[in-house]
């Protein structure tokens, strides 16, 4: 079989200002370098499409680099190995990499994972068995530090992250798990995958549903992918001694102006709350424990996830896009 020596990828042609926008992406072709020692070339079958792209397409200092103008965008993406020069890695292998939006990639060894596809099928290793999972398995249990017997609210319930977060409460002896979406559809699957309330952040002030899913009890535990007036109403909500993980702010990544902070992060002192950033790249020691469990809970059905996948490379910018308003539920894909 002759071996590919170009690949097509998706490459960032100019920074978005507010919400992307087509024109901001490129479809070109690249040249693909000669296989070194140690390296991979990968097929990608799936490419991860994820929020926190949206800021590596500003030119600011943050936790990741930003993604370079004129140049393919990467992210999380499973494939399989047409031709190895690593010991680790042979042909035919199921991968796991960081350099997706484009067809072919070459790959160090090192920088790539098998993925046991008699465990779960591909797509999976970029969601539930992936960083998706330990994302939620994490900020659930290390960074909120769950505890049997609390209530947890999650908002954005219906996404990737969100969807496991309130299941694995719900595994893990949550006495009562509520979470939010933006559609009538999200609130029904929520409530099919356990959830004991959900509700539209459409239909009303969001404290005001949050108030009355909770009830008397109140809240013990908030995961925000959001932000905003979600994480507005979770402070006050939640019970003295509660505990926010800070996964995502997808209610702000768009915004071209300063958002406020929550107008009433005073209640934090009275309550004695803990709020806490996190990124999974700092949770990476738990992912022997997290496979393990998750493994578990997909074998016997106590979680079970959700896909979007949208057909062909050319589509991903669209995805992208659609994904941050909303347009999935649960993990967005591309299968090329």
């Amino acid at each position: 079989m002759s071996l590919p020596s170009v690949t097509r990828e998706i490459q960032l042609a100019s920074r978005p200002v507010g919400r992307p926008v087509p024109e901001n992406f490129r479809l070109a072709e690249s040249p693909l370098p000669e296989l070194g020692d140690g390296q991979i070339l990968v097929r990608n079958l799936f490419i991860s499409v994820d929020p926190y792209m949206r800021g590596r397409m500003n030119d600011v200092k943050s936790y990741s680099a930003p993604f370079a103008l004129d140049k393919a965008l990467d992210g999380g993406a499973v494939g399989e190995v047409l031709a190895s020069r690593s010991g680790q890695h042979k042909e035919g292998d199921v991968v796991v990499h960081s350099l997706g939006w484009r067809e072919y990639a070459v790959v160090e060894g090192n920088a790539a994972t098998k993925a046991d596809t008699g465990l779960a099928p591909a797509p999976a290793f970029l969601g539930a068995l992936g960083m998706t999972g330990l994302t939620a398995y994490t900020g659930l249990l290390k960074v909120a530090e769950f505890a049997p017997g609390d209530a947890v609210f999650v908002s954005g319930a219906a996404g990737a992250v969100g969807s496991l977060v309130g299941q694995i409460a719900k595994a893990m002896g949550a006495s009562r798990v509520i979470g939010s979406a933006g559609s009538p559809a999200k609130v029904a699957r929520l409530l099919e995958l356990g959830f004991d309330a959900a509700f539209d952040y459409h239909d009303g002030p969001v404290r005001e549903q949050l108030e009355k899913a909770a009830g008397p009890g109140g809240i013990d535990v908030y995961f925000d992918n959001v932000g905003g007036e979600h994480l507005e109403a979770a402070l006050a909500v939640l019970n003295v001694g509660g505990r926010v993980a800070m996964c995502g702010a997808i209610a702000q990544y768009n915004s071209t102006e300063p958002t406020p902070a929550p107008r009433n992060l005073m209640l934090a002192i009275g309550k004695q709350l803990t709020l806490r950033g996190f990124l999974v790249g700092g949770q990476r020691q738990h992912a022997a424990e997290f496979a393990g469990k998750m493994a578990g809970w997909l074998a016997d059905g106590t979680v079970r996830y959700d896909e979007t996948i949208v057909e062909g490379l050319d589509n991903a910018p669209q995805a992208f896009m659609d994904l941050l308003d909303g347009a999935n539920t649960g993990k967005m894909l591309v299968r090329l």
